[in-house]
């Protein structure tokens, strides 16, 4: 790819936090390209990287309560402040709680938005750290967020319909637990959770389905390519077939368990108990059985090749956040992730205690030192 070839960059040109975490008060100038933090643990390393991912909808990359990100000290609560630059020119955005009894609020160019997907307008944010190298083998639930991020990156309408999904199901076992037993109530009910359950399940299969046509597209590398499935009820039946068939297969699933699910007190099937099964495709091994090496290089493999989809159906980069990102590869694979990073043409925030590590970036990123709720240039 050729640098007229490249996407467009977004990036965070000034990054303003108060009361967020370790920092008071930060007021951080940025730059295109490759950002490498570092410092001893506990500095506020990832903490910056969080404020960053709180540009994206959701609960940053920690997945925080609100009231456990604001600074002890701060019962207004926290606000950051970004200044982006982008192919549409500069933009604003505010975040934070700030003493609001709403939760998270968001503000772009000085207007309150909708919300927090309309971050997505602006912005992507892609991130891995290191609570994620247990992803192949932890709990399913842990891969379907990690899907549904992907997902709601190219497609922002996706966070809603997981919402409504989940709220018509809560409504359902409410029901259950109640000892309610009106067909009428469980029919509506029902008739919204085949709806939008089976469009969350058609989103995830197509996200596989792009991620696999990039995977066939790129050489072999440095980190391995992942063949990638859904198992799952609906996801069972999606097939190519038309939603409305697949909604009525399962609507009528779910009338005919009522008896079992009652007596389990919830709903057993649907796409909130989905999985996403992953092999390492050169061994043609399930990922949870490769090694921890490995288990990490396959994990940013498909965050990179997840970054490039985003870049070309979106029109611009995603910022990535790399959090202790270069801690368990050699040299080799550290220069062929730094390598990938500029052909992405993205802004990126990488971490690490070791300046070494990053060793082979001086003169290509800019250095920054963190300790204590402060940062300076290295």
């Amino acid at each position: 790819m050729g640098p007229a070839d490249k996407p467009a960059q977004v990036y965070v040109s000034k990054l303003t936090l108060t009361n967020f975490r370790n920092y008071s008060s930060l007021s951080l100038p940025l730059q295109p390209g490759a950002i490498v933090l570092t410092g001893q643990n506990g500095a506020g390393k990832t903490n910056l990287l969080e404020a960053v991912s709180f540009l994206s909808p959701g609960r940053g990359l920690r997945r925080a309560k609100l009231d456990e990100v604001a600074k002890l000290s701060a019962p207004d609560g926290f606000v950051i402040h970004a200044e982006l630059e982008g192919p549409f020119g500069d933009c604003r955005i505010g975040t934070g709680t700030n003493g609001s009894p709403e939760g998270r609020r968001v503000r772009i160019n000085g207007e309150p938005a909708k919300n927090t997907e309309a971050l997505l307008d602006w912005l992507r944010v892609i991130w891995v750290t290191p609570s994620m190298d247990s992803l192949f083998t932890g709990p399913s639930s842990e891969r379907r967020r990690f899907l549904d991020r992907m997902v709601l990156a190219i497609d922002p309408a996706h966070g809603r319909r997981t919402l409504d999904y989940e709220k018509s199901m809560r409504a359902r076992n409410r029901l259950f637990a109640d000892d309610i037993r009106n067909d009428a109530w469980f029919d509506a009910i029902e008739v919204q959770m085949a709806e939008t359950g089976v469009a969350i399940a058609a989103a995830r299969a197509e996200m596989l389905r792009l991620l696999t046509s990039m995977f066939e597209r790129l050489p072999e590398g440095a980190f391995p390519k992942a063949e990638l499935a859904l198992s799952g009820f609906v996801e069972g039946i999606l097939d190519g077939r038309p939603a409305v068939e697949v909604e009525e297969e399962f609507r009528l699933r779910l009338n005919t368990e009522r008896g079992r699910d009652r007596a389990a007190g919830r709903t057993l099937e649907g796409p909130h108990l989905a999985d996403m099964l992953v092999w390492h495709k050169p061994k043609a091994m399930p990922a949870a059985s490769c090694s921890t090496g490995e288990q990490k290089a396959l994990l940013l493999g498909l965050v990179l090749a997840h970054a490039r989809l985003t870049s070309e159906l979106s029109g611009s980069a995603p910022i990535l956040l790399l959090d202790e990102i270069s801690a368990h590869f050699d040299a080799d694979r550290r220069a062929a992730l730094f390598e990938i990073l500029e052909e992405l043409n993205c802004q990126s925030f990488m971490t690490g205690t070791e300046p070494l590590l990053f060793s082979s970036l001086v003169g290509r990123a800019k250095f920054l030192k963190v300790s204590g709720g402060s940062i300076t240039e290295a």
